[in-house]
């Protein structure tokens, strides 16, 4: 016999199957073990005259305790349906005799348990501390109201914050996310839409902003505080992170204002810095999953550098204050590192390790942001001004930065696991 070439290997067409009565079977009840076992050893059947049954769909929950299983069973072709459905009814009552459980049995339409509207699915997670009903009931309507349907709902943690995810067909992501938007402001949750998907779970990079994201706080204010010039670099501070300043301006001028200040200022206001909370839980959480983890700032690497190899991250990029003397100049040395050239470190380091753009996430709160934000796979506004909001992927205004793990989608018992 010739052998087969390996580029044409013959294929198999498969025609489908041959279609029979349908129905779907709905078991409520305590959870215990055997259930499932038993609906299924009695669905197989092993006697004379049993119709043939083949499952066709199967969605299982447990919600404290409470089981709810839907199980869709076909018939084969030219079985009786209303025999088909008094067979399963007796069968559903010996299950339920045996188990205690309820068994619920009726004709089931074509398609299974999934009857939602086709198009893309997206999967919708809100977060509170905690979360009002208002959100939940605020979401479905709004949900409903761009024509999607909730085919599913978990629950992704509930500490320190409560998180949901809902998966969501049938709504086009634009109007979704519009739609939600207007929840969230008026319910004080947080609500992200992520399209559902292996890229999801396929991230492996992460950067984060650092002032008032990584850490409380601004550098560069404390800086200006021992400087005596607080009043006027917060001003300066607050419009930049605003957008109503260029980054690039009003960082000079910031600077400008820090001359004199005796160089061992840098190391008071390091030992003084303050993660945030839960900084140090989504850090390590993403190290141990095999993420690369960074910085990318407008402050300075003389606070920066320290800070990356305290939290052993893969990278980091920021400025670099100019000193002569013991003291600070009131300039800088070398490239800025902007709004812009935020973007351009993030691409850096993921051609630095070969990972794709869309396989990266970026974390930030100021307009200074926005570049880095936009260019990530995934862009998290973390309580973050409006301005900057508005215009991210995806917004946290929770105070525990391991919130960004629940909208990468990992569970309370995965972080937990790889803590």
């Amino acid at each position: 016999m010739a052998a087969v070439p390996l580029d044409r290997n013959p294929r198999t067409t498969l025609e489908p199957p041959a279609d029979g009565a349908r129905a779907l079977l709905t078991v409520t009840g305590a959870d215990r073990p055997g259930v499932t076992a038993r609906l299924f050893s009695a669905l197989a059947g092993n006697g004379s005259g049993v119709p043939a049954v083949e499952v066709v769909d199967v969605e299982q929950v447990v919600v404290h305790g409470q089981l709810v299983l839907g199980v869709v069973v076909r018939a084969s072709e030219g079985t009786d349906e209303a025999a088909f459905l008094t067979h399963l009814g007796g069968l559903a009552e010996e299950v339920g005799a045996a188990t205690g459980v309820r068994v619920a049995v009726e004709a089931a339409p074509d398609g299974g348990l999934d009857a939602a509207p086709a198009g893309r699915l997206h999967h919708v997670i809100v977060l509170g501390r905690p979360v009002p009903p208002a959100a939940v009931a605020g979401a479905a309507s709004a949900i409903a109201g761009v024509g999607g349907n909730i085919d599913a709902i978990r629950r992704l943690s509930d500490y320190p914050v409560t998180s949901f995810e809902l998966t969501v067909s049938g709504a086009e992501a634009v109007a979704l996310r519009g739609a939600l938007a207007s929840v969230a402001a008026g319910t004080g949750a947080d609500i992200a839409v992520e399209q559902v998907g292996l890229a999801r779970r396929a991230k492996r990079l992460i950067v984060l902003d650092v002032d008032s994201t990584l850490v409380r706080g601004e550098v560069i204010d404390e800086l200006a505080e021992r400087a005596g010039r607080a009043a006027e670099v917060a001003r300066i501070t607050a419009a930049a992170m605003n957008g109503e300043l260029d980054f690039a301006e009003s960082l000079r001028a910031r600077v400008a204002a820090l001359a004199g200040l005796p160089v061992e200022v840098l190391d008071e206001v390091r030992g003084a810095l303050v993660l945030t909370p839960g900084a140090r839980t989504l850090i390590r959480t993403l190290q141990r999953l095999g993420f690369r983890c960074g910085i990318v700032s407008g402050g300075f690497t003389q606070i920066t550098d320290p800070l990356a190899e305290q939290l052993g991250l893969d990278f980091a990029a920021a400025n670099t204050l100019e000193v002569a003397g013991g003291r600070l100049t009131g300039g800088l040395v070398g490239e800025i590192v902007d709004r812009a050239g935020k973007a351009r470190a993030l691409e850096r380091f993921a051609a630095e390790y070969g990972i794709p753009m869309d396989q990266t996430v970026a974390v930030g709160d100021g307009a200074n942001d926005l570049d880095m934000l936009g260019v990530a796979g995934l862009g998290i506004a973390f309580n973050a001004k409006p301005y900057v909001r508005e215009q991210a992927h995806t917004a946290l205004n929770q105070p525990y930065l391991d919130a960004v793990l629940q909208v990468l989608g990992f569970t309370r018992e995965e972080v937990l696991d790889a803590v």
